[in-house]
């Protein structure tokens, strides 16, 4: 078997809040709608995001993290746009650097990028 992609599923109050705040807050643009079901990208990643009724996970129980080029621009962007930080960008002793973000939900979005000091 050889994979090709994965999208994370979101679930989420609000489908049509959620698809504004993912284009206008961090980028994102519609890939697909069926529904109360739609996928949203940026570049290569792919996030879907669930309306359906009340599952096992509820609404802000999901986290992504998501491999980019640079966190601190993008970080101070994003701010700019009204998204909620939890964590700033910071070098680990993993060798990322990363920063956390949540979307409405409180569903955590993490974008982390090859630390230079390590």
């Amino acid at each position: 078997m050889k994979t090709c992609s994965a999208a994370t599923v979101f679930a989420v109050r609000d489908l049509d809040e959620a698809l504004k705040f993912y284009a206008d807050v961090f980028g994102f643009v519609e890939d697909f709608r069926f529904g109360e079901y739609a996928g949203v990208r940026l570049g290569e990643v792919s996030i879907h995001l669930s309306q359906s009724p009340p599952s096992e996970r509820p609404p802000g129980a999901g986290a992504v993290y998501i491999f980019c080029d640079e966190v601190d621009e993008f970080c101070r962007e994003i701010r700019g746009k009204g998204a909620r930080i939890g964590c700033e960008p910071k070098d680990w002793p993993y060798g990322m650097r990363d920063f956390v973000a949540y979307d409405l939900d409180g569903n955590q979005v993490s974008f982390g990028a090859e630390s230079k000091n390590g």
